[in-house]
């Protein structure tokens, strides 16, 4: 991943139950579930504007960085992946997980259900 460049993402289709997309915001490399709450789509084939990825199909936003939704239509975040970016690569962990945009407190592996 040390080639993706900031505002850039790259799907990892083969990961998980959606796949994982991961994004390059701010030099920090960040994951999420590859699929949109809304619509059971591919966000990673949506775009990135800034820390927020637009679902290409009906452009509902969420944060990279912790999965918040920022636009409607949807209204359920999506579940995130823990990523550590070393000298060797990255490393994904494929537990999904939720955090409170609140407060940042992990909520666990539970994901929301539309």
């Amino acid at each position: 991943m040390s080639d993706l460049r900031d505002g850039q993402l790259r799907s990892l289709a083969e990961l998980g139950a959606h796949g994982i997309v991961v994004c390059r915001v701010d030099g920090q490399l960040h994951a999420l579930v590859d699929n949109c709450s809304h619509a059971d789509t591919p966000l990673s084939s949506g775009r990135l504007r800034g820390p927020v990825l637009v679902c290409p199909l009906h452009g509902s936003g969420f944060d990279v960085r912790d999965g918040s939704v920022q636009g409607p239509p949807a209204f359920e975040d999506v579940a995130i992946h823990a990523i550590t970016e070393t000298a060797e690569g990255a490393v994904v962990d494929l537990t999904p997980r939720m955090v409170d945009a609140d407060d940042g407190v992990d909520i666990g592996a539970r994901l929301k259900t539309r």
